[in-house]
Formats: C-alpha cells, sequence, structure tokens
C-alpha cells in the first residue's frame, strides 16, 4: 500500500506540474519503440524502461550495502520513493530544457503521467529481478541491457547520465547517427 501511495503521489504532483495523463495521440501502446517521436516516453514502455530496470538493480545494490538490516520491503519502498522523486524532477523545466539542449533529444518535452508510472514500475521489476537472481546474473543481465540498448538507439543509462552531467559534442553527433 505505501508503494501504491509513492506512484499516486508522484503522479499527483506530475499532473499539478502540467503533465499530461497519457500520450495526446489518443492511443495507449504497451510498446513505443522510435526514439525520435513525439510519443517517445507517452506510453507504457519504450526503450527507456530497460533503464529504469537497472535503476533497480542499483538501488537494491545500494539498500542492501547501507541498510541491510531493513526488510526488502522497507528497501523497496524506499527505493520506490527514490525512483518517484527521480520522475518528478525529471519532468521539471529544468531537467527537460538539459536533455533538449545537451542531448539529441531536441523533440522531448518530458513524460507522461502513464509512462512516469510504469517507469517506476519497472525500476520495482528490477529491484526485486536483484532480490531473487544471483549477483551474477543481476550484472550479466544489467550490461547485456546497457549494450543492448546502446546498440539498439545509440542511448542507455550511461551515456543518459553522462549527457547529461557532462555532454560531449563527439558523442551527441554519433548519437544522431552522424
Amino acid at each position: 500500500m505505501i508503494i501504491g501511495a509513492i506512484i499516486l503521489g508522484a503522479a499527483a504532483l506530475l499532473y499539478s506540474m502540467g503533465r499530461v495523463p497519457r500520450c495526446t495521440c489518443g492511443t495507449i501502446k504497451l510498446w513505443h519503440g522510435l526514439v525520435m517521436s513525439a510519443e517517445n516516453s507517452q506510453h507504457i514502455s519504450d526503450w527507456y524502461s530497460f533503464t529504469h530496470i537497472i535503476h533497480g538493480f542499483l538501488f537494491y545494490l545500494v539498500m542492501w550495502l547501507v541498510v541491510p538490516e531493513w526488510s526488502l520491503g522497507k528497501r523497496l519502498a524506499f527505493a520506490s520513493a527514490l525512483e518517484a522523486g527521480w520522475e518528478v524532477f525529471e519532468n521539471t523545466d529544468f531537467i527537460i530544457e538539459r536533455y533538449r539542449e545537451a542531448t539529441i533529444s531536441l523533440d522531448y518535452y518530458g513524460d507522461s503521467i502513464l509512462n512516469s508510472a510504469a517507469d517506476i514500475g519497472f525500476m520495482i521489476l528490477g529491484y526485486l529481478l536483484a532480490a531473487t537472481m544471483p549477483a551474477w546474473l543481476t550484472i550479466a543481465t544489467g550490461l547485456a541491457m546497457e549494450i543492448g540498448v546502446g546498440y539498439a538507439i545509440r542511448d542507455n543509462l550511461t551515456l543518459n547520465v553522462l549527457m547529461l552531467i557532462y555532454p560531449l559534442e563527439a558523442l551527441r553527433t554519433w548519437q544522431a547517427g552522424a
């Protein structure tokens, strides 16, 4: 119930910030695979859903290291709050404009509330997978997702964070396919 309340709280905050509940295209898709599209980050899942699964892997590791005495549920609730906080922050004008100026995401105008809620769900999935899989399999899965998504769309969690913090023109050119 706590995690549900966290997701609803994030959705309410996003709505108050002017985020659209779902894609303004009028449809809801389970998967939208076109990155250079106004519908990116508007549907349930997309290429960036994999980065949220990796968030779950990383949050599991950090919580396991920092507060191992907490129950799995308490650690998951805290990780969910962190992910919800990121979803709200990611959809501020500051971060949206940063993505647009520092990356190739010129058509990015923020996530729909549906996509943000699903992103929190993907983090939870990653967290629970990390809690149940052997460490080597979690690491291998995370690396496979990073490499696979990087190959498929010339972006992934590592490149996304790098370009957000320290944009490199050569990387931006490569990501644009030039």
